[in-house]
């Protein structure tokens, strides 16, 4: 039986600070958080001359409780209440950070099974073979959500009532590519599957151009894709460094990205993977503002600076984060944490192009076009202070 200074007079400590704060916790749920990780265990202290000793909570444990007592109210798992914890800035065990967002990093690609290769198929073959069964399936990857279809609706029917004509012929000009491939659904996610299953390996200038386009509005060209398509023949040089004779993309590392990604979980640092996760979270803020403001200035019939921050963004790279930050309607901490990986492998991916190609015109990722203004100072592999 417990003393009255032993653990269950440590837990009461804890349940009546949450009180103090306004919360009401028990001492199973406190169990309960330790046992997840989320907790420290009481610090036993000797008593001394004899008397035993006492447990005494953690001093870290009452503000962890505070704010586990007001996050588990959402009903929330204990991967997500460890990713919130650690966005938040408390002191979660590293182990239990790890964890969580290494469990994000196998969730990705839900459906594409764990198996490799069968005994005689290479990479290359098994990855087409799983994009075809992902197809077959019926899943398609949605590009495009919904709100983002509307927006863009909203404003061709603004600018055909006023007989705008957009894009402009200097924004078209710059689109190469006198005949554009269309993709459909069904490739789109054999692509992406691909992508996923094979990562740099996967990944050519024109497989980039195909989705850049495949996202844009009907009708339009795309400077960006053309760019990306135009590469090799543009810039030869540098685009040997990056792109492979024989295909793929010497940047980005091959194989199974969602292995790179857990990599990732174990060696980077938990001050980069703070910094990516607040990244993370101010890029999702701009992209659901961005949408907010269209739609106010299309709700009241005027289109202003946040309709033409929206048409270039569409135009440009930065329209692809736009629609992954919308594809995902209810964002839960798991998604945050697989979006923090991808930038920390994004950012990864630039400093070893920043390392092969030194003249690489970095600056041009100032434009707001190009990249959303959060992401521009944590990608930016050097001379930042340039484009802020």
């Amino acid at each position: 039986m417990s003393s009255p200074g032993g653990p269950v007079s440590a837990d009461q400590q804890l349940v009546e600070h949450a009180r103090r704060h306004g919360f009401v916790v028990s001492a199973k749920q406190l169990a309960s958080w330790r046992r997840a990780g989320l907790l420290p265990e009481h610090t036993k202290r000797a008593l001394g001359r004899g008397r035993g000793s006492t447990s005494i909570p953690d001093d870290e444990a009452f503000g962890l409780v505070v704010a586990l007592a007001r996050l588990a109210r959402r009903g929330a798992r204990p991967a997500h209440l460890a990713l919130a914890l650690f966005g938040e800035g408390h002191p979660v065990p590293e182990e239990t950070v790890r964890d969580a967002f290494g469990k994000a990093a196998r969730g990705l690609g839900a459906g594409l099974g764990k198996e490799g290769p069968e005994e005689g198929e290479d990479e290359e073959e098994w990855a087409e073979r799983v994009a075809d069964e992902v197809v077959a399936s019926g899943q398609r990857v949605r590009l495009v959500p919904a709100r983002v279809r509307r927006i863009d609706e909203g404003i061709a029917r603004y600018m055909r009532d006023r007989r705008v004509v957009w894009p402009p012929p200097e924004l078209a000009d710059l689109d190469e590519n006198p005949e554009p491939p269309s993709l459909s659904g069904g490739e789109v996610t054999a692509a992406a599957v691909t992508t996923v299953l094979r990562g740099g390996a996967a990944v050519t200038p024109q497989g980039i151009g195909d989705v850049l386009r495949a996202m844009q509005p009907a009708g339009w060209g795309n400077p960006g894709a053309s760019l990306a398509e135009y590469t090799v023949e543009d810039v030869p040089d540098a685009a040997q460094e990056v792109f492979l004779p024989d295909g793929g993309m010497s940047t980005v590392p091959d194989g199974d990205v969602r292995g790179t990604l857990l990599g990732l979980t174990e060696t980077a640092t938990l001050e980069d993977l703070r910094e990516a996760w607040e990244v993370s979270g101010a890029t999702r803020e701009w992209a659901l503002d961005l949408c907010a403001r269209v739609e106010a200035e299309l709700g009241a019939g005027e289109l202003g600076g946040a309709a033409f921050a929206w048409l270039m963004a569409r135009a440009f790279v930065s329209g692809m984060v736009l629609m992954a930050q919308l594809g995902d309607r209810h964002w839960s901490p798991t998604d945050r944490a697989s979006d923090t990986l991808i930038l920390l492998m994004m950012r990864q991916s630039l400093r070893d192009l920043d390392g092969t190609v030194p003249d690489c015109q970095w600056v041009l990722l100032g434009s707001p076009a190009v990249m959303p203004a959060p992401l521009i100072p944590f990608l930016q592999p050097r001379h930042a202070s340039e484009i802020q």
